[in-house]
């Protein structure tokens, strides 16, 4: 199955349901809002208020279970859930389904129990590709299940996700970089990278009020999530998040005890990138750089200038220009910089030496 556009979500969150346990970093209330499943009428009543804020009807519309272990729940409810989705996409309403799930919940009964129910997209939270991260983690799977999983999905013609997370007890950025490695070499259409933050009332949080556990900083996994990105996109596998979607109590602080969350950290690392590609491109250019001037396609402006002008005084303090000026261009393609008449920089193509060492 080929990636498609990307599709209006309607998410219907199942905090918990079908968890067989709770992983260390886990704590869905605080992520979510909600700590019981919601009935069948506020399913349907989430869905209508979802729908109503497309504009006009999309190309495609997904109904997407979220926030649990979908496949391991009884079957029962399985198909009770699947049944309310389908009659969205019956109406007309909807053009498919979409679940997140275990790794080890992916097997031949399961596939059989929903495969006449319109899905097309199956996300695994695979997390790690490390066996000690994830026996550390507590997941309770190990990464022969993520690797069995995937083969099963793809058989059957699924459009595939992986879910990844840096800085897990056990963690190291090696580590990260192998995970991610495994992950391209499943083929995967996409993935979402998270960074792990201490969530309050996690098994973590004790953790790290015991001293158990040191998160990493936002410095390191901004600079660490910027390389998984570059080796995902180079061998092209779409990278749809970064990091924990910016909810009220995420925001406000209540929710997060420690650890490198921020609101826009997918701006961060588009930021990055941009930055150590205008630097390159700098330090080889035989331009003045008295006056620096930077074209971008208009939508990579911010990401030029960087999180309250951050890039733009790193080059300042890197090259003592007299003046430095972001220029949008529109005749650009998005990701691609230019500092003069043909000075090209293609920033998501852009290759950056591997990470040799870490220092939280």
């Amino acid at each position: 199955m080929q990636p498609t556009a990307k599709p209006f979500i309607v998410p219907v969150f199942l905090p918990h349901a079908g968890c067989p346990h709770r992983c260390v970093f886990c704590n869905q209330h605080a992520i979510t809002g909600a700590a019981t499943l919601p009935t069948f009428s506020e399913f349907e009543t989430a869905i209508n208020r979802f729908l109503g804020y497309a504009a006009g009807r999309p190309p495609e519309i997904q109904i997407a279970f979220y926030g649990g272990n979908f496949l391991g729940m009884d079957d029962a409810e399985v198909i009770a859930l699947l049944a309310l989705a389908q009659q969205f996409v019956r109406d007309g309403r909807a053009d498919s389904i979409r679940f997140s799930t275990r790794p080890d919940t992916i097997d031949e009964h399961r596939l059989q129990l929903i495969s006449g129910y319109p899905i097309r997209t199956v996300e695994l939270g695979a997390q790690s590709m490390s066996d000690e991260v994830l026996a550390l983690t507590r997941r309770g799977h190990t990464t022969a299940h993520t690797v069995a999983a995937t083969q099963h999905l793809l058989k059957r013609d699924y459009e595939i996700g992986l879910q990844m997370m840096v800085g897990l007890p056990g963690d190291t950025v090696k580590r990260s970089l192998d995970t991610a490695r495994r992950m391209i070499d499943l083929r995967p259409h996409y993935v979402r990278i998270y960074p792990a933050v201490v969530l309050e009332n996690s098994p973590m949080a004790k953790w790290y009020r015991q001293g158990r556990f040191a998160p990493w900083s936002i410095e390191t996994c901004v600079s660490l999530v910027k390389e998984l990105y570059l080796l995902f996109t180079q061998n092209n596998v779409a990278v749809i998040r970064m990091g924990l979607q910016a909810e009220e109590d995420l925001d406000s602080g209540k929710a997060v005890l420690a650890g490198p969350y921020h609101p826009a950290f997918g701006h961060l690392v588009h930021s990055k990138i941009y930055l150590d590609a205008a630097l390159a491109a700098l330090k080889s250019s035989k331009h003045n750089k008295s006056r620096i001037c930077i074209y971008v396609h208009p939508h990579g402006i911010s990401k030029m200038r960087g999180h309250m002008n951050h890039n733009m005084a790193k080059l300042r303090s890197a090259f003592r220009p007299q003046k430095v000026q972001v220029i949008p261009d529109p005749s650009l393609a998005e990701g691609c910089l230019r500092l003069g008449e043909t000075d090209h920089v293609c920033v998501n193509g852009y290759k950056l030496d591997p990470i040799t060492d870490f220092k939280r």
